[in-house]
């Protein structure tokens, strides 16, 4: 039978996904704080704005966490 009951990375999908999806979203707004563009081009900002890019940081971070405390379980 070629289409059985097995699912792809097991019954952990949806782990698997937030933590790639969270860890994701806290690595790339903690670079975007730590290494602003050298030069802004035209119409940008010339760094991040610090307080969206923390509360992003922080959401990332934590789904990410969640998602390995599901994992380990």
């Amino acid at each position: 039978m070629l289409a059985d009951n097995t699912l792809f990375l097991g019954n952990n999908l949806l782990a698997w996904l937030v933590l790639a999806l969270g860890g994701a979203m806290a690595a790339g707004n903690a670079l975007a704080l730590m290494r602003p563009p050298p030069k802004a081009r035209e119409g940008d900002l010339a760094r991040a704005p610090v307080g969206r890019s923390l509360v992003m940081l922080s959401i990332g971070l934590i789904a990410a966490v969640w998602a390995l405390a599901s994992l380990t379980r």
